[in-house]
C-alpha cells in the first residue's frame, strides 16, 4: 500500500491511479483504482449534467439570494455575476481533468489525497463533508422564498397573514418547518434506488430549463427600463464605499456557482466516466452561468422598482407576481419550487457520496456502516440518512434565531471553496513540479485522449488559486451584514472563523485519535498488475 504521507501522484510504471493505454469498462477502472464496484451504475450523460446543473440550481438560489445581492450592492452587484463565473470556470476546468484521470466517488477527497497525501485529503473531505451538510440545509429552506408565495397556506408559524421574510420570527421558523419537511422527501428518494435518484433530479432539471427560458423571455418583453440598468447602484442600501458593498453582494454569486463537481461526486454510478464526467462538469456550470446571468438582468429590467424596498426584501418572487400576474407567476414559482426539490436532493445526494467514499478508507467514525451499500438499493443508506439528518440539525438548532440563514448561506459555501482549494493547489503545485515531463495522461472508454489542459494547465491552475483565495477571504470576512443581521452579537459576525475553527479542530483531534489507534490513513491498494497509462502529453 502506498505510504499514507507520500503524494499519490498520477501512476507511474507499477501502478495505476489513471487511465489505461486502451479503451476499458468503468469496472475495471475502478478495479485498477482498488475499489470495488458496490454502487450501481444508472446514470448516464444528462443525469450527469443534471447532478451539476442541479446542485448550481440559478433558480434556487437566485431566487433565494437575489435580494441580498441587490439590497447591498444595487443594479450593479450583476457584475459580480461574471466575475465569479470566470473564476469558477477555470476551477471547473481544472476539476474536469481531474474527474477523467480518477473517476472515483467522494471526488475532492480522492484528488486532494492523491495530488497531495492522505492526511493533507482527509482534512479536505472532512471540510467538504461539513460544508455539503450546510448547504443541503441551506438549499432545503429555499422553499421558504417560493412556497408562500405561491399560496399562503404554506406559512405555517404564525398563519397566511404572518411576514414570511425569512428575516422575520414568523418566517424564519416556518422555513425551518418547511426545511425540514423537504428533508424527509429527499432523504428518501436518495436511498430508493440510484436510477430512481438519476430521474428524479433529470426531471427537475428539465422542468428547471423550461422555467428559466420562459422566466427569462416573460421579463424581458414586459420591461420597465433598458438592460443598462447593470451600470447603476440604484437600490443599494448601504451606506460603505461601494466596493466594500459590491465585494459583499457577490456572495449571492458564490453561493450559486457551486456544486459543478457533483458529476464527478456521481462517478462511479456513471456509464462510461472518463468520457462523460469532464464534459458535465463544464457543461453544467456554463449553462448554469448563462441562464442565471441573463436571469438577474430580465429581474433588474422588468422590476416595478428599484427604490421602494420591495426587490431587496421580496427578491425575484415579488417581481414575477407582480409582473407577470398573480396565475402566471405562480405557475413559474411552481417551477421554482421543483428546482428547489431537485437542488436539495442532489446536494445531499453529493454529501452522500462524500460520506460513503471517506467511509470506505475507514476514515470516518462509524466507518463500518457509513461505507454499507445496499445491494438491493445500490445506494449508500446509512451515508444518505446523516447528511439529511445533519442538515436537520443545523436547521434546528436555528429555529430561534431569525438572522442566522444568511450567514449560514455564507459560512457553507466558504467551507466548499476551502475544500476546492484544497484540491487546486495541490494541483498547481504537482504541474509545477512535473512541468518538464507533464502529467501521465490516457484514454477514455472509446479510446479518445483525455481532457487536458495541455500547455495552459500551469497558468490556469495558477488563476483559479488566486481566484479561490480571494473568495475564500471576501466570504469569511466578519462583516456584520453578513453574519450579524442584529447588529449586537459578536459571536455571529465572526461565526464563520469560529465555526470553520472548530470545525478544523474536531477533525484534527478525531484524526490524531485515530491514527493512533488505528494506523495512518492510506487509500485503497491499487495492484501492481494494473496497466500502464500511455505517455505524458501534457505540461
Amino acid at each position: 500500500m502506498r505510504s499514507p504521507e507520500a503524494p499519490l501522484h498520477a501512476p507511474r510504471a507499477t501502478t495505476s491511479a489513471g487511465p489505461a493505454a486502451g479503451p476499458s469498462t468503468a469496472a475495471s477502472d475502478l478495479a485498477a483504482l482498488g475499489y470495488e464496484q458496490e454502487l450501481h451504475r444508472g446514470v448516464g450523460s444528462f443525469s450527469s449534467f443534471a447532478a451539476g446543473f442541479s446542485f448550481v440550481s440559478i433558480l434556487t438560489t437566485v431566487f433565494q439570494l437575489f435580494g441580498l445581492g441587490f439590497g447591498l450592492g444595487g443594479a450593479a452587484f450583476f457584475w459580480a455575476w461574471p466575475l465569479v463565473f470566470g473564476g469558477q470556470l477555470l476551477v471547473a476546468l481544472n476539476f474536469a481533468q481531474l474527474a477523467a484521470r480518477w473517476p472515483i466517488s467522494g471526488a475532492i477527497f480522492q484528488w486532494s489525497s492523491r495530488l497531495a497525501g492522505a492526511r493533507f485529503g482527509w482534512f479536505t473531505g472532512w471540510t467538504m463533508i461539513i460544508g455539503q451538510i450546510l448547504t443541503v440545509a441551506v438549499a432545503a429552506i429555499a422553499v421558504q422564498a417560493v412556497l408562500p408565495s405561491i399560496w399562503t397556506g404554506f406559512q405555517v408559524v404564525g398563519g397566511p397573514t404572518a411576514d414570511p421574510s425569512v428575516a422575520s420570527p414568523t418566517g424564519a421558523a416556518n422555513a425551518v418547518v418547511l426545511g425540514l419537511v423537504m428533508l424527509v422527501l429527499t432523504t428518501v428518494v436518495n436511498i430508493v434506488s440510484v436510477r430512481f435518484m438519476a430521474r428524479v433530479t433529470s426531471f427537475g432539471v428539465l422542468v428547471e430549463i423550461v422555467g428559466v427560458v420562459v422566466l427569462i423571455a416573460a421579463l424581458f418583453v414586459l420591461p420597465h427600463r433598458s438592460a443598462t440598468v447593470v451600470f447603476s447602484t440604484a437600490g443599494s442600501t448601504s451606506t460603505e464605499p461601494y466596493v466594500w458593498a459590491f465585494l459583499a453582494s457577490s456572495l449571492m454569486a458564490a453561493y450559486v456557482m457551486v456544486g459543478f463537481d457533483s458529476a464527478g461526486e456521481l462517478a462511479e454510478e456513471t456509464h462510461n466516466p472518463r468520457r462523460t464526467t469532464p464534459k458535465t462538469i463544464v457543461r453544467a456550470l456554463t449553462v448554469s452561468g448563462l441562464g442565471g446571468g441573463l436571469l438577474i438582468v430580465g429581474a433588474l429590467v422588468a422590476a416595478p422598482s428599484l427604490t421602494d424596498g420591495k426587490l431587496a426584501t421580496q427578491g425575484l418572487a415579488w417581481v414575477i407576481t407582480s409582473t407577470l400576474g398573480d396565475v402566471f407567476g405562480r405557475l413559474l414559482l411552481c417551477c421554482v419550487a421543483v428546482a428547489v426539490f431537485a437542488c436539495t436532493l442532489a446536494v445531499q445526494t453529493a454529501g452522500a457520496r462524500m460520506v460513503y467514499s471517506m467511509a470506505r478508507e475507514r476514515a470516518l467514525p462509524f466507518h463500518r456502516v457509513l461505507s454499507r451499500v445496499s445491494p438491493r438499493t445500490g445506494t449508500p443508506i446509512a451515508a444518505s440518512i446523516v447528511v439529511g439528518v445533519g442538515a436537520g440539525l443545523a436547521l434546528a438548532v436555528n429555529i430561534g434565531q431569525s438572522a442566522i440563514f444568511t450567514a449560514l448561506s455564507s459560512l457553507c459555501i466558504a467551507m466548499l471553496y476551502l475544500a476546492y482549494l484544497g484540491v487546486t493547489g495541490p494541483l498547481l503545485v504537482e504541474r509545477i513540479r512535473t512541468r518538464r515531463t507533464g502529467l501521465p495522461t490516457g484514454v477514455d472508454e472509446d479510446g479518445k485522449p483525455l481532457f487536458t489542459l495541455g500547455r495552459w494547465g500551469i497558468p490556469l491552475n495558477a488563476l483559479a488559486v488566486a481566484f479561490q483565495v480571494g473568495m475564500a477571504v471576501n466570504l469569511i470576512w466578519p462583516r456584520p451584514e453578513i453574519y450579524d443581521l442584529t447588529g449586537h452579537s459578536w459571536w455571529l459576525q465572526y461565526s464563520a472563523l469560529l465555526f470553520i475553527g472548530a470545525v478544523l479542530l474536531v477533525g484534527w483531534a478525531w484524526s490524531s485519535w485515530r491514527n493512533r489507534t488505528h494506523g495512518p490513513l492510506t487509500l485503497a491498494e491499487v495492484p501492481h498488475t494494473a496497466p500502464t497509462p500511455i505517455a505524458p502529453v501534457e505540461a
